[in-house]
């Protein structure tokens, strides 16, 4: 093999710049029609439109951390078929390099975006996307309850704008319905301090909280002992798994220490398991991007076809999002282990890349 830098620094340039043209549109696309869908999500609430953008915008960046594989494989596709259309690709392989060779540049650009994104992009995207769902839970769907789940043990808190509890627990099984070593703040309109409830236990049925071994305090801090205590709640079980924050509101940072202070507090921690590994495969999804589009394109020059070469890349993207959506569903539903269905989407468009190349290749 013989090396010239500057042959591979001009393909991965090119490369790259075929990346940020489709990711640039992608972007813009999205953006406008994320305006729109805020827009008449937030017509009936009295929102204005700076808040509209500014909700559009937070939410932009997760937008294009969905779209990135797209943008590499549609980037990919651009760029060999420019090259393609040049003559430059049939010049570099008449001087002895193989389809193999002139790969390892956008192969390398595709696999350092992944690193990037992963490291860097969604530490922001996270923090911007939870900024928006805070903005959303308050213009749009109305604020209901609040789960935190941290080392010490769970906070939630339900109610509304006439009252409200904290509840503490140290510990959580049953996905939540079942709490133990539970502590009650109550609060009445304006946050005034109403009572306090300690209990041993609490179960969640009915509607209410089931407490045993409880001790009920007023605002005046005299406590009463019950046997049993129920507190009204409209929290369901379901309300509170939902209440977990949304996966994509973690950076890649914290999804460790979070899986493991879920797990720990008796909730089930798959989703995000799943997502964490999704992110650990996405430089591996990204280079399989570049076969997928090294396949479709390189031979462009030569048999022609631009519109039937993007449209045949575009059904590859969205049969591999599909895919990876039905190994999502098997791994969360415990049919396959997380690690698998967060791979299987890459390694299967690895290998199908590579055989298509190998069938292409002819030098």
């Amino acid at each position: 093999m013989s090396w010239s830098w500057t042959l591979y620094r001009y393909l991965a340039m090119q490369f790259f710049i075929g990346i940020a043209i489709v990711y640039g549109t992608l972007l813009m696309l999205a953006f406008s029609i994320d305006v729109v869908d805020l827009t008449n999500r937030t017509a009936s609430h009295n929102v204005s439109t700076l808040v509209v953008i500014g909700m559009a915008l937070l939410q932009l960046p997760d937008l294009g951390q969905k779209m990135m594989p797209f943008a590499v494989l549609l980037g990919g596709v651009f760029s060999f078929a420019r090259l393609s259309r040049n003559q430059e690709l049939v010049a570099v392989r008449a001087a002895g390099m193989s389809a193999w060779d002139f790969l390892l540049p956008p192969l390398a650009v595709a696999a350092g975006l992944g690193f990037v994104v992963v490291l860097i992009v969604t530490p922001i995207s996270a923090r911007m996307l939870a900024q928006f769902a805070a903005l959303e839970a308050k213009y749009i769907k109305g604020e209901a309850s609040q789960l935190s789940v941290s080392p010490n043990g769970l906070y939630l808190r339900q109610g509304d704008a006439s009252q409200q509890s904290i509840i503490h627990a140290l510990r959580v099984t049953n996905q939540g319905v079942h709490l133990e070593n539970v502590v009650v703040f109550l609060y009445g309109a304006g946050d005034r301090f109403t009572g306090r409830v300690d209990a041993r236990s609490a179960e969640l049925a009915g509607g209410v909280w089931k407490m045993t071994d409880a001790w009920v305090s007023g605002a005046d801090g005299s406590p009463a002992h019950h046997a049993t205590y129920d507190l009204t709640t409209t929290l369901t079980p379901v309300q509170i798994q939902e209440s977990f924050a949304p996966p994509y509101t973690l950076s890649f940072w914290q999804l460790p220490s979070f899986i493991h202070a879920a797990q720990n507090a008796g909730f089930s921690a798959v989703r995000y398991e799943l997502y964490f590994y999704t992110l650990l495969a996405m430089p591996a999804l990204f280079a399989a991007m570049v076969f997928m589009a090294a396949s479709f394109s390189v031979r462009l020059g030569r048999s022609g076809g631009m519109l039937r070469v993007v449209l045949i890349s575009a059904l590859s993207g969205f049969g591999i999002y599909f895919f990876s959506e039905f190994a999502r569903a098997l791994g969360q539903t415990g049919i396959l282990p997380v690690a698998l269905a967060a791979g299987a989407p890459a390694t299967a468009a690895i290998l199908i890349g590579m055989t298509l190349v190998f069938n292409q290749e002819d030098g």
